[in-house]
């Protein structure tokens, strides 16, 4: 038996999210299935991060076993042939049998998007978030500045988040503009349930004026979540990568 490790993008907007759902079309339900199909096995994969309804990844990572004796690094071209164009494998390799993708250390990249313009962008309509009211990104880059180190993130994750851990580490945050696109990137070794969109629903507070630079630290400590912004809508976000430092290459 052998364990590999696929990386995997994909367009979220028709998905119910990445983990199984009965009668729901999701990620990794279409990657069981064709992988099932593709090496004759009942294959279920154990999936990294678990991106919600509409959330889209260029990098999200899966492991899963096999007997196949098709190469690893083979499985990503044979396997793109039979998923939908909507999700691609981008890149796949053998692992070792006791590497879990949720169980080890690791590095997650996010971005959310915001395209801050009168109107709307119809091409990017599906993978930014529409806020016409103009941003004010210093205001916002000063409140991310909080959130770097090591705190417990509580009051930005959802009150339905079943983990008892809310201490998370936050690497680095900050937004960067491109004429009308403003884009949130995000780096830490674990993020909560709803984590990166709250926190991003609360830095827009931020930019519209509806809340200082200087309350986010307040919000951060006072560890409730009705103490920050909204959640903000799935589109926007991209799990950019994941990196695991004791996984050595081959």
């Amino acid at each position: 038996m052998k364990r590999y490790m696929l990386t995997i993008a994909y367009d979220g907007t028709g998905y119910c999210g990445w983990q199984l759902q009965p009668g729901q079309a999701t990620v990794e339900g279409i990657i069981n299935e064709k992988l099932s199909k593709l090496l004759k096995e009942n294959i279920e994969v154990i999936g990294a991060s678990r991106t919600d309804s509409g959330v889209h990844a260029m990098g999200n990572v899966a492991v899963f076993d096999t007997e196949t004796r098709i190469p690893a690094e083979k499985i990503c071209y044979a396997l793109n042939h039979e998923l939908p164009e909507d999700i691609v494998i981008q890149s796949s390799r053998e692992v070792p049998g006791n590497f879990h993708p949720r169980k080890c250390d690791s590095f997650k990249t996010y971005e959310y998007k915001v395209w801050n313009a009168e109107f709307v962008q119809p091409f990017s309509r599906k993978y930014t978030y529409f806020v016409y009211k103009k941003l004010d990104v210093d205001a916002m880059n000063k409140a991310a500045e909080a959130l770097i180190g090591t705190h417990d993130f509580t009051s930005f994750c959802s009150v339905h988040t079943q983990v008892p851990d809310h201490v998370r580490t936050i690497y680095s945050a900050e937004w960067k503009k491109e004429g009308n696109l403003l884009t949130f990137r995000i780096r830490g070794n674990g993020f909560l349930y709803n984590m990166v969109r709250i926190i991003a629903g609360t830095l827009i507070q931020v930019g519209l004026g509806e809340r200082s630079a200087e309350s986010l630290k307040e919000t951060l400590s006072s560890c409730n979540r009705e103490a920050a912004g909204p959640t903000a809508p799935p589109q926007g976000l991209t799990l950019v990568g994941i990196e695991f430092p004791d996984l050595q290459e081959k």
